[in-house]
């Protein structure tokens, strides 16, 4: 399972996630696919996303966990490591 939420994405970044993944809520992209495609769609994120958007990915990966994410653009929640767990923490504003 992978999915994909933007935030303040331009409309060609948002049209291009709809070619490959299903868009069940604004800004929210949902599909299954290979460690490959994965990496490409994030390339095209990333690529795409400007200098306004912020984007975050979720996939299924077998650790402790249960799930891995990447994000990108400015948010006030950005990933920590604290031993081996991948936890949120909020920037001050």
């Amino acid at each position: 399972m992978l999915v994909v939420v933007v935030t303040n994405a331009p409309p060609r970044l948002r049209g291009r996630l709809a070619a490959w993944l299903v868009e069940i809520r604004a800004g929210v992209y949902v599909g299954n696919y290979s460690r490959r495609t994965r990496e490409m769609i994030w390339e095209q994120v990333l690529l795409g996303l400007g200098s306004e958007g912020d984007a975050v990915m979720v996939w299924h990966v077998p650790n402790d966990q249960g799930y891995e994410f990447l994000t990108a653009g400015q948010n006030r929640r950005m990933p920590v490591d604290f031993d081996g767990l991948k936890l949120v923490a909020f920037r001050p504003e």
